[in-house]
């Protein structure tokens, strides 16, 4: 499996593929900047990771936190396994839009965890 690659498909639309770990991870977020800068939308398709970890999610909640600040909406589609149970884990499935398990697939809208209320 090659280094990770974030791929442009027009409209908003993008492909991450290969291995997204703690090697690949930053210049994969670097390399987001740029592009999602023009897009007033964004979706994320992982269909082609094969392999990652936990900076693969830390890099969905750093484009969920960099989507919020600038008023845009982020979608991922088609997580890898990995990232999906390291959310469950870590409690952050909600937040990245992961299915809870039930084995949804579609790209599901990241979605702000409500507020804590404290008894």
């Amino acid at each position: 499996m090659s280094r990770a690659r974030l791929e442009s498909l027009g409209e908003g639309r993008f492909r991450v593929s290969g291995v997204l770990d703690a090697s690949t991870a930053a210049e994969v977020l670097e390399e987001s900047e740029s592009r999602f800068t023009q897009a007033p939308k964004i979706d994320v398709d992982f269909t082609g990771v094969g392999e990652s970890d936990s900076a693969g999610l830390a890099l969905l909640i750093e484009w969920l936190r960099r989507a919020r600040q600038s008023g845009k909406e982020i979608h991922f589609a088609n997580l890898p396994a990995q990232i999906e149970a390291l959310a469950r884990i870590s409690e952050v499935e909600d937040l990245i839009g992961a299915p809870a398990a039930t084995g949804r697939r579609d790209p599901a809208p990241a979605r702000t965890p409500a507020p804590v209320r404290k008894k």
